[in-house]
């Protein structure tokens, strides 16, 4: 038997680390924007002449062999899919990984691949999991992972692909979608790999602490992300993109103020070069200190910035809005 899934990476647009519990329960109408792309993690799963545990990362070349999952630590790398073989006891299988997104892009590839490969998995084994039952499987097992909280929203746009607005409160965390066509932001969205690699898990757990130690800098600083992000949401809504690109922009700034190390000379060059070049707003993705920016373009001007970005040394990155979400084949 043979199976083939994939999920899409994902861009935030804005209210990220907010999607960290318990911050959300301190920010009144949190809530954390995004896009899925059409930059996706897949993964293969196949017992044909296989005898134990075979796993392939065919992007860094990683291999782990194991008698059996019962042998697994969970410790053994790659690590996310060594715990998660060993969640789900699978005594004979290859697996082979694979991501169209760099190391350390901030595109949540590490999420996507979860929900991949939890999908994966599920369908191996014939368990039936509904939407959300997956993505809190998938969220507490990366969070065993990595030994730090995790959001929630990365593991939304992997699931159900589009553009929404994941909104977080006591009662819980509920995905809208927002009534924006894939095409009509897809067009205006500029993604550049800066080179560096980035580790959210630290950032966003330093950032959780000084706001759960009663950082008023902290506070203040995720108050006014979210803030941004309900105004942006308001902006996408009404198809107000001059507004949507100095939100974006708002938000990095904030973002700028919140960690020392978002940022770097090199981020700044390029994002600098990318405003000169007609972009309307810009921000690293994810927790920053490294991989990608997005910047926001009108059509007619997406082609000069991504010149301008590709000049100042960046890694162009083909991404459209992916509106399919994880996908899963049996062969």
């Amino acid at each position: 038997m043979r199976i083939r899934s994939s999920a899409p990476t994902r861009l935030d647009l804005a209210g990220g680390t907010l999607d960290i519990w318990p911050l959300y329960l301190f920010h009144e109408g949190a809530r954390t924007l995004n896009a899925a792309i059409t930059v996706r993690a897949e993964c293969e799963l196949s017992d044909e002449g296989v005898d134990g545990i075979h796993v392939t990362s065919a992007d860094t070349g990683a291999e782990l062999r194991a008698p059996d999952a019962s042998a697994l630590t969970g410790d053994e790398e790659p690590r996310l899919v060594a715990h998660l073989l060993r969640y789900f006891q699978v005594d004979r299988l290859s697996v082979v990984t694979r991501s169209q997104s760099p190391v350390g892009a901030g595109l949540g590839g590490s999420s996507a691949l979860n929900i991949a490969l939890c999908g994966a998995l599920a369908a191996w084994l014939n368990r039936a999991y509904a939407p959300e039952e997956l993505i809190a499987l998938a969220l507490n097992l990366e969070a065993q992972v990595i030994r730090a909280p995790t959001g929630g929203q990365d593991y939304r746009p992997a699931l159900y692909g589009g553009i929404a607005s994941i909104e977080m409160g006591p009662g819980g965390i509920r995905r809208r979608p927002l009534p924006i066509g894939a095409r009509e932001l897809g067009e205006r969205i500029v993604v550049a790999y800066t080179g560096d690699a980035h580790n959210s898990g630290v950032n966003n757990w330093e950032i959780t602490k000084r706001h759960l130690d009663g950082n008023r800098q902290v506070i203040d600083a995720l108050g006014r992300i979210c803030e941004i992000a309900g105004a942006m949401e308001r902006a996408l809504e009404q198809r107000d993109w001059p507004a949507v690109g100095r939100y974006l922009s708002a938000e990095w700034t904030v973002r700028k103020s919140l960690a020392p190390h978002v940022t770097t000379p090199a981020i700044d060059a390029l994002i600098a070069s990318g405003l000169a070049a007609g972009a309307t707003g810009a921000k690293v993705c994810g927790a920053g200190g490294g991989g990608c920016i997005l910047l926001l373009a009108e059509p007619r001007n997406a082609g000069a910035v991504r010149e301008a970005l590709a000049a100042g040394g960046a890694q162009l990155i083909d991404a459209a809005i992916d509106t399919e979400g994880l996908r899963v084949q049996r062969s």
